[in-house]
């Protein structure tokens, strides 16, 4: 098995997919210095990707995550074949579409043209790397690298590994990322999904429901969320969220006190016919309801604008 090249090494990072989690990534990596290679056979990727960075590169300096002036441009290239974007890389960033046969086939060319000793994360937001790596010659550099959108803005990386990557691959992926600016956590074990989306999902799951069996619209669940738990949660999560919640004796004061009324909610919980046309309908009207008329574009620029002041208040290396 060969050494892997570690973080003070991965000067050049081939980025496969340059859609919106790719070019989050390549705004990061060169935010962090770094020299980035894409390859992306859709029309106008270079184009789309360069419009990306350079209007994520002034909140990445506001974060201290970039240097104002820095000539990232010249650090960055197109190319039109896989070989030539992965020739002289020292990292490789995977953010090809969400379909196992498509990361399949790249990850045997991957494991047939990288050198052995670079590594190779793969941003799936659910598959296994297991299920991606099966096979390969090389199984043991290939790593979980999953970012949250808005990518450029966004801490959080899970990082992880197959039944068959070292755990040296991991160590060094999670350095790297850590090296960016960004949270890291190591995934212990696989499971679809992974842990932010299975989180989200979960949410999600019980918020239809209230919408469809006529609890509650979709714009007063938002506000419902904002503005309670998701406060707490932005400063620290779930658990030390009960913590603080159960008394002096802390979580071990608060799970005798209210998990009986947890576990009885839990026991009410169903799964919504979510697939169901009408009950979509229902939803993306009720969205658009409570958007008020503002579009997708303009709801997101102010979404990243809270986003940066949050992220100053917390500080960037908020545990």
């Amino acid at each position: 098995m060969a050494a892997y090249r570690d973080t003070d090494a991965i000067h050049t990072v081939a980025a496969v997919g340059g859609g919106v989690i790719g070019n989050g990534w390549i705004a990061a990596f060169l935010g962090s210095g770094r020299t980035v290679r894409l390859h992306d056979p859709m029309p106008g990727a270079g184009e789309r990707t360069r419009a990306h960075v350079a209007g994520a590169w002034d909140q990445m300096v506001e974060l201290g995550l970039a240097r104002a002036g820095d000539d990232w441009a010249a650090r960055f290239s197109v190319h039109d074949t896989l070989a030539d974007a992965l020739d002289g890389a020292d990292f490789v960033q995977e953010s090809t579409p969400e379909r196992s046969e498509i990361k399949q086939a790249l990850f045997a060319d991957l494991d047939r043209i990288v050198p052995a000793d670079v590594l190779v994360a793969s941003s799936t937001s659910s598959l296994p790397i297991t299920e991606l790596q099966a096979g390969l010659a090389t199984a043991h550099r290939f790593v979980l690298g999953h970012p949250f959108n808005p990518v450029h803005l966004i801490p959080l990386v899970e990082v992880g590994g197959g039944e068959e990557t070292a755990t040296d691959a991991v160590d060094i992926a999670l350095a790297l990322y850590a090296a960016m600016g960004k949270q890291p956590i190591r995934l212990k074990r696989e499971i679809f999904g992974h842990i932010g989306n299975r989180l989200t999902a979960a949410m999600f799951r019980e918020a239809v429901r209230l919408v469809a069996e006529g609890y509650a619209s979709v714009g007063d669940i938002d506000k419902a969320m904002k503005h309670s738990f998701a406060l707490k949660w932005a400063i620290q999560g779930q658990f030390t969220t009960f913590h603080t919640s159960g008394g002096a004796g802390g979580l071990a004061e608060f799970l005798p006190k209210f998990g009986p009324g947890i576990i009885k909610r839990w026991s009410t919980m169903a799964d919504p016919p979510l697939a169901d046309e009408a009950l979509q309908a229902m939803l993306v009207e009720q969205m658009a309801e409570a958007a008020g008329g503002r579009s997708v574009a303009e709801i997101a620029d102010w979404q990243d604008e809270k986003l940066m002041q949050m992220l100053k208040l917390l500080g960037l290396d908020d545990q």
